[in-house]
């Protein structure tokens, strides 16, 4: 099963490189003829290499952009066939139906009991209409625990806040 990702993998590198490549060494190429025409001219302008560089790689684009499209699409369907024929058929890559009835994910996030903090969305849609008495601020401030607290520097910190302040 490792082999076949792995083959997949490498044509996905190479389907890469097939794509990227004539792009790439075409603006290398005008690159290469501009820099030489600047030296011999002596005219050091950098936007003059960029424009015959962008045309150069857009043309290149349109005329293979057919065969880009075609390596695309045989690329992605032949990750879907891998995705749907031949790895649901290796056992061990599927879980079985029961596997949550013997693993406890996340059993330590689980401890907290946040609706007993929460504030029901009827008491949210009735104080919208009137303006907030210090219960409702009680009622929706945010609940203080150590992530949403903000540390206070030490006493080296705060001689060095001190001194940069004057």
């Amino acid at each position: 099963m490792e082999s076949v990702l792995m083959e997949y993998l490498a044509k996905g590198l190479i389907t890469m490189l097939m794509i990227a490549m004539p792009c790439v060494l075409t603006a290398a190429a005008i690159g290469l003829i501009v820099g030489i025409l600047q030296a011999v001219t002596q005219v050091q302008e950098q936007t003059i290499a960029a424009a015959p560089k962008i045309f150069a790689v857009f043309l290149v684009i349109i005329i293979l952009g057919a065969g880009y499209v075609k390596l695309l699409t045989n690329f992605f369907t032949e990750g879907a066939s891998i995705a749907f024929n031949v790895i649901p058929k290796n056992d061990e890559f599927v879980l079985s139906s029961d596997y949550y009835n013997y693993t406890k994910p996340f059993i330590d996030e689980m401890k907290t009991d946040y609706k007993k903090d929460m504030v029901p969305m009827s008491t949210i849609l009735n104080s919208a209409s009137r303006p907030m008495g210090n219960k409702d601020k009680e009622k929706f401030s945010v609940l203080k625990n150590k992530i949403n607290e903000v540390p206070t520097p030490n006493l080296v910190e705060q001689k060095t806040i001190m001194e940069n302040q004057r």
